[in-house]
């Protein structure tokens, strides 16, 4: 998909007379534009959470558009949490948002613990009544210092973490040739990387590379461009 972003972006700055859109200048619009769409999913997501009066945001996606769940669901993904002392562990170092936190202990589920502020923690710790347990632990979070309650869970393997990662940046790798020719595209490059976005976002994701290059355009204008760039395609082929 970013060969065909890139050379619709490019069809287009031509047509505006922009001039020339490097291929690092692109890979940085690209990994904005990817970022800022990524985030607007979940942005949705909340406002559909706030409108269902969900007592906890970032438990369920019920009641989504099909293609926000889509992509929740392409990052998501479940991990073991890098214990660094008792009871205290790190989170992923790609992590957008903690859906769940899993504990076991001795090999067995435990069940999900909930989290809490620090303020709250030390006023549940208080009394033996509230104190968080193996059956219902409890965690709070400092940066991306996650710890658990009780300290009872202090295995390497105790906690893990449902949650949703960042995409990774996007990028347009080439190999240079003669000059006037201009970069090639070569998918094969070891760093080469694909927008992880779904296809449906093409059309978004030129739009807003274009915007960064200081080119406001319509989707429908996307659209055009795309389908003369697949014409050309085609008959090249």
């Amino acid at each position: 998909m970013i060969d065909t972003v890139r050379n619709t972006v490019l069809a287009i700055l031509n047509k505006n007379n922009y001039g020339y859109l490097s291929p690092s200048d692109f890979n940085l619009y690209a990994q904005q534009a990817q970022l800022e769409i990524f985030e607007n999913c979940f942005y949705q997501y909340n406002t559909q959470l706030n409108l269902e009066n969900a007592r906890r945001s970032g438990t369920e996606y019920a009641n989504l558009s099909k293609g926000i769940l889509e992509t929740i669901d392409l990052f998501s993904k479940t991990a073991p949490l890098v214990q660094v002392a008792t009871n205290t562990y790190t989170m992923p170092s790609d992590y957008y948002l903690i859906n769940k936190v899993l504990c076991s202990s001795g090999g067995s589920f435990k069940g999900e613990a909930e989290r809490v502020s620090q303020s709250k923690i030390t006023m549940l710790n208080a009394s033996v009544l509230t104190a968080p347990s193996v059956d219902f632990p409890a965690y709070t979070t400092e940066g991306s210092v996650m710890t658990i309650y009780p300290s009872t869970f202090n295995g390497a393997t105790d906690i893990s973490a449902q949650y949703v990662r960042y995409p990774v940046a996007p990028k347009w790798t080439y190999r240079a040739v003669l000059e006037a020719q201009g970069p090639v595209f070569n998918q094969s490059a070891v760093d080469y990387q694909d927008f992880e976005l779904p296809l449906d976002n093409l059309n978004d994701l030129v739009i807003k590379i274009c915007q960064y290059a200081g080119v406001e355009i319509r989707e429908a204008m996307v659209v055009q461009y795309a389908q003369g760039e697949e014409q050309q395609n085609n008959l090249q082929q």
